[in-house]
């Protein structure tokens, strides 16, 4: 996204506005994929916050169309080493209180409302944690495979491979939510 390559050029060029207007697009979003890894809200806004104060203080070179996957990585990091190895069996298995939690935050988030929703976040909690980051970052962050892939620490190509797992196994437990369509 080159708007974000132009405010944080303008940040590091001295202008703070520019890194706020980073935060206010991003920390919504990032608290709630954060949130997915940790099972809790207030350690994902936690996590949330020593990540955007990382890059503040360090000023890290990221290259042109690049903050959001280096943002998102960083965070990434920080919430694996937060929790360690379990991480990797809890991700993103939101509960109903987090979900609803999380509609402070997003409230004009469409993923997030509705039954058919709540549906697909309990389908999406049952599948392996790997497919699962990779759809959650291509499809609801709308990231980019190259994006995903640097931000889970893969080859693009494995990317592809998590996501037609990921979709097979969402499918799979679509289906048996009883939710119409799934085999689209």
């Amino acid at each position: 996204m080159s708007g974000d390559h132009e405010l944080y050029r303008r940040f590091l060029a001295g202008e703070s506005e520019a890194f706020d207007a980073l935060i206010t697009k991003y920390s919504g979003r990032l608290i709630l994929y954060l949130s997915g890894m940790t099972q809790n809200v207030q350690d994902a806004e936690d996590l949330a916050i020593e990540t955007f104060a990382a890059i503040l203080a360090r000023r890290p070179a990221i290259r042109p169309g690049g903050f959001q996957a280096y943002l998102y990585r960083a965070a990434r990091n920080r919430a694996i080493r937060f929790h360690g190895r379990l991480v990797r069996r809890r991700a993103f298995q939101l509960e109903e209180d987090q979900a609803q939690a999380l509609l402070a935050v997003r409230p004009d988030d469409a993923f997030l409302r509705g039954e058919r929703c709540r549906s697909v976040r309990r389908c999406l909690g049952r599948i392996e944690p790997g497919p699962r980051e990779a759809l959650w970052l291509v499809y609801c962050e709308e990231m980019s495979y190259a994006q995903a892939a640097a931000i889970m620490g893969v080859d693009p190509k494995k990317i592809d491979n998590l996501l037609t797992k990921g979709k097979r196994l969402m499918r799979l437990e679509l289906e048996k939510e009883g939710i119409a369509g799934a085999d689209e």
